[in-house]
């Protein structure tokens, strides 16, 4: 089965103003799958190249992928102020209204996982189940350089921290990324409550992490100690976890239980 035609993006308007992007695939009358992608990425790139929107749709769901603020066909604002964590809860909530959806499943990776972990405490009779993928305890981009990635993109000046060139150079290899957008993204998205045991969301969640990404123990402890699943995805990165056919069965299977 081929991937479904990439449709037109329907903007959806938040609440302050910010136009976010949206496609949709599939049978509007099956469950709904929300799927929300990771930093510098966008929907299209996380879900419907990757094959989820293909394997989603084949396994009768209904597929609504968004662009997060700041990413892909959505609003790239530079104000820090527009990328706090209730922003981008926001936003899920937004499309919920926007497309009359009662109840969806969720699914993230990285950033869009941090996202679904709020989301999911904040909207438990929206959201019914969580798969998160990429996501650790704490806040992992503490150590993303802020002054130096500012200075690169102002000033074209050399940057010393491996992790803030690593995630620029990721960022500006994407055609239509804003690195200024989303250098304030990660500064306003600093600070505040982080996933850990203690605000686990009420929903099943499966945890699923690449056996090669740095976090996985981090991502492994925090499944454990919230008491939920973990998927290993054999061989992969963080930045190719998406591709994973094994990733996608495991989060089918699980969205399927009952």
């Amino acid at each position: 089965m081929l991937s479904p035609e990439i449709p037109p993006a329907r903007s959806v308007l938040a609440p302050d103003g910010t136009n976010i992007a949206t496609y949709e695939f599939g049978d509007p009358d099956a469950p709904t799958v929300l799927a929300v992608h990771g930093f510098a990425s966008s929907a299209l790139l996380n879900w419907h190249a990757t094959g989820w929107v293909r394997d989603l749709t084949r396994a009768g769901y209904h597929v609504i992928a968004i662009d997060q603020r700041g990413h892909g066909a959505s609003d790239k604002p530079h104000h820090i102020s527009s990328y706090s964590m209730d922003a981008l809860v926001g936003d899920v909530l937004t499309v919920l209204d926007t497309f009359m959806l009662d109840e969806v499943d969720y699914v993230g990776y990285s950033l869009g996982a941090r996202v679904g972990w709020a989301a999911a405490r904040e909207l438990p009779d929206r959201i019914s189940r969580v798969v998160l993928g990429g996501i650790p305890d704490g806040d992992p981009l503490t150590r993303f350089r802020i002054d130096e990635a500012r200075a690169h993109i102002t000033h074209g000046h050399e940057i010393t921290d491996r992790l803030t060139g690593t995630y620029l150079q990721m960022a500006s290899g994407i055609e239509g990324n804003d690195l200024a957008a989303l250098v304030s993204l990660v500064e306003g998205m600093r600070g505040g409550p982080q996933p850990g045991p203690e605000n686990a969301p009420p929903q099943p969640v499966l945890f699923a992490t690449g056996s090669e990404d740095p976090i996985i123990d981090a991502s492994r402890a925090l499944a454990s100690a919230a008491g939920e699943a973990f998927f290993e995805i054999p061989g992969r990165n963080h930045f190719n976890a998406p591709t994973s056919r094994a990733f996608r069965d495991a989060a089918i299977a699980f969205l399927k239980k009952t």
